[in-house]
C-alpha cells in the first residue's frame, strides 16, 4: 500500500478504547468524531508521491423530508448529505447510475470499488481502487425482498481483510435510491455514494471497536 494508507492492524489499535472505558464512553467518542468530521472532512495524501488519495469538504446536513423533497437527491455543489435518523448513516448520492434498480424478489451479483477511511484516524484504512488490489474488486451477491436488502461478499478485499463475507449494512442503504447497470456510453456513469457508517451498521471490526468508517464506493451490476 502507499504512505497514505493505513494498515488494518494499526487501525484497530488505534480506534480501540481503554479497557476502562464504557460502551457508552465509546459510543460518544464515536459521536464526537463523526460532528468534527462534519465538520472540518478530512485530506489524506500520499507521503512518497504527495498526491491526495481522498479529499472530503465539510458537509452539509440535511434532513430525510429535505432529500425526499429533491427527489431523492443531494447536491454535490452544495456537498449535501442526507441524515437517515434511524441508523445515523450518512449518504451523498454522486452519481445515480444508469440501468435500473434492484427490484424486489430480484438477486444480482454487484461489483464495488471502495475506499474506507476510519474517522478515529487519519489515514486511508482500506481501498481496492489502488493498483495493488485492481484484481481485487468486492463482489457481493445481493438481493431485494419487498425493499429489505441482504447481500454476502463472494470474493474481494474487505471480505479478505476483515475474513467474513458479511456486507456492512450500511453499504446496502444506498441500493434503494441507486440504478445498477455498466456503462455503454463515454458521458455516462456507474453509481456512486459516499457514506459515512456509524460502528452499528459497520462491519465486524468497526463495531468491535466502536468507530466510523467514511465510505466512497461505486456499485456496478456484474454481467
Amino acid at each position: 500500500m502507499t504512505g497514505g494508507v493505513l494498515c488494518l492492524g494499526a487501525a484497530a489499535l488505534m480506534a480501540s478504547c481503554d479497557d476502562d472505558d464504557s460502551y457508552a464512553d465509546m459510543k460518544e467518542r464515536e459521536s464526537d468524531q463523526i460532528r468534527a468530521f462534519l465538520a472540518h472532512g478530512c485530506c489524506v495524501v500520499d507521503e512518497e508521491m504527495g498526491d491526495t488519495l481522498l479529499e472530503v469538504k465539510p458537509i452539509k446536513v440535511i434532513s430525510e423530508e429535505q432529500f425526499w423533497a429533491n427527489d431523492s437527491t443531494t447536491d454535490v455543489s452544495q456537498n449535501e448529505y442526507v441524515l437517515f435518523r434511524n441508523t445515523g448513516i450518512y449518504m451523498q448520492i454522486v452519481h445515480e447510475g444508469v440501468g435500473s434498480k434492484l427490484e424486489s424478489g430480484e438477486t444480482a451479483t454487484i461489483i464495488n470499488r471502495y475506499t474506507e477511511f476510519n474517522i478515529a484516524g487519519d489515514s486511508i484504512q482500506s481501498s481496492n481502487r489502488t493498483l495493488y488490489y485492481e484484481t481485487m474488486p468486492e463482489v457481493m451477491t445481493c438481493s431485494n425482498s419487498d425493499g429489505l436488502f441482504t447481500a454476502s461478499f463472494t470474493s474481494g478485499l474487505m471480505q479478505a481483510l476483515y475474513r467474513s463475507q458479511s456486507v456492512p449494512s450500511g453499504w446496502l442503504t444506498p441500493l434503494t435510491y441507486i440504478r445498477l447497470g455498466r456503462k455503454t456510453a463515454p458521458d455516462e456513469h456507474i453509481a456512486l455514494v459516499r457514506l459515512i457508517v456509524p460502528s452499528t451498521e459497520g462491519h465486524n471490526d468497526a463495531n468491535t471497536n466502536v468507530y466510523a468508517c467514511f465510505y466512497e464506493i461505486s456499485y456496478m451490476r456484474s454481467r
